[in-house]
């Protein structure tokens, strides 16, 4: 197996971004990422596009297709992928992107992830998000998504009395961060007692307890790392790469206040990779609600079970804290459009470990850890990246 480096990063600007299409995002973002590698349509051997909810959204399903014509690239007859799994669907079509040019099948390939959220009622992009649920034992008997982790909450408070002022903590850290990212949807800052004191959506989650739903794109072009040098001075190697699954419905899982299949990914993607969560500078992890963030930090083993909201309180996800978390503002600041937000992520940690984050750069990252999950973590993958 060959060794697998990121070579060039395009993100948009995450939002209500009516004025352009799922193409145009796509297109912009792989665009950003291809001039910042240095390569040459003629270089690109295939391409694999996150996607979770076009035909429901925008009715265009064949999104791999149209990505690749709408950028050119029918030109070559490059094959094209669409990858969905819910809003794990930018970090899998990573993780597939990679396989590919480790397994020697590829040498170069564009990855990349968008959405349109935002061009359908409130209550149509609620149930499209519902989806990544079960349809048949959940959404359809009326659980929904903020329902559904709203019991996960209780769960991970009833075990390990998590507090609310926990939960806001991380809502508050997020948007300090994000208030630095010029792409975020929410880029300013908000108060602990807004979060605790804003719309309750469902006990114990509030409506700053939850990222939007955003529209965004968002692309990294992947290179077989003997050949990385030929285009860029500034390589970041994929380390490790690991993925997991679970129930889909909750009601078939032993404990409410866990996402197992988390644990099993970051346990793959660390094996691979020869490091520990103690090697980590910073990690981009998947808090489309804020206990998600908690419960990720404990499953990979960042912390300890039960001491995430505590350490989040004291400062040490922050940007100079001691495991500085969602520097680019996460979900809940940057934005969650579902295609695209585990490779935003990726993007994040690859300007870090290049030390071109700006303000809120990570004084000295060398490893990062992208976690990106779908539904409830009944799928899960997780990436290690290192400064080469």
């Amino acid at each position: 197996m060959r060794d697998v480096s990121i070579i060039g990063i395009g993100v948009t600007k995450f939002g209500e971004l009516w004025d352009k299409s799922l193409r145009q995002i796509g297109l912009e973002a792989g665009l950003a990422a291809i001039q910042d590698s240095g390569i040459k349509r003629k270089d690109i051997d295939a391409l694999y596009i996150g996607n979770m909810a076009s035909g429901a959204t925008i009715q265009q399903e064949h999104v791999s297709a149209l990505i690749a014509d709408y950028c050119g690239l029918t030109n070559n007859n490059i094959p094209a992928v669409r990858i969905e799994s819910a809003s794990a669907s930018g970090g899998l079509a990573l993780r597939q992107g990679y396989m590919a040019v480790a397994g020697g099948f590829a040498d170069i390939v564009v990855v990349g992830g968008a959405e349109k959220m935002t061009d359908v009622s409130d209550a149509k992009s609620a149930y499209t998000n519902s989806m990544g649920s079960d349809e048949q034992w959940e959404s359809q008997v009326g659980a929904t998504f903020p329902s559904l982790h709203a019991m996960m909450a209780q769960a991970h408070i009833e075990k390990y009395g998590t507090k609310r002022e926990e939960l806001s903590a991380v809502a508050e850290k997020n948007h300090m961060h994000g208030a630095m990212n010029p792409n975020a949807q929410f880029p300013f800052p908000i108060k602990a007692d807004a979060v605790s004191n804003s719309s309750m959506v469902s006990t114990p989650l509030r409506m700053l307890d939850c990222a939007p739903n955003s529209d965004g794109g968002a692309a990294v072009i992947l290179c077989s790392s003997e050949k990385a040098k030929k285009f860029t001075d500034k390589p970041v190697k994929i380390i490790g790469s690991g993925q997991a699954s679970d129930t889909l419905s909750l009601h078939h899982r032993d404990d409410l206040g866990r996402m197992k299949a988390i644990k099993v990914a970051a346990k793959k993607a660390f094996n691979q990779a020869g490091k520990t969560a103690k090697d980590l500078d910073l990690a981009e992890i998947h808090d489309n609600y804020t206990i998600t963030e908690l419960i990720a930090l404990e499953e990979i083993g960042i912390f300890k079970k039960g001491e995430a909201g505590m350490k989040t309180l004291e400062g040490m996800t922050r940007i100079n804290g001691e495991i500085p978390i969602n520097t680019s503002g996460g979900l809940k600041s940057r934005g969650h459009a579902p295609g695209a937000t585990g490779i935003a992520q990726a993007v994040e940690v690859v300007q870090q470990l290049r030390g071109e984050a700006g303000d809120r750069q990570v004084k000295n990252a060398k490893c990062g850890l992208i976690e990106n999950h779908g539904g409830t973590a009944a799928t899960a993958v997780v990436h290690i990246l290192e400064a080469e």
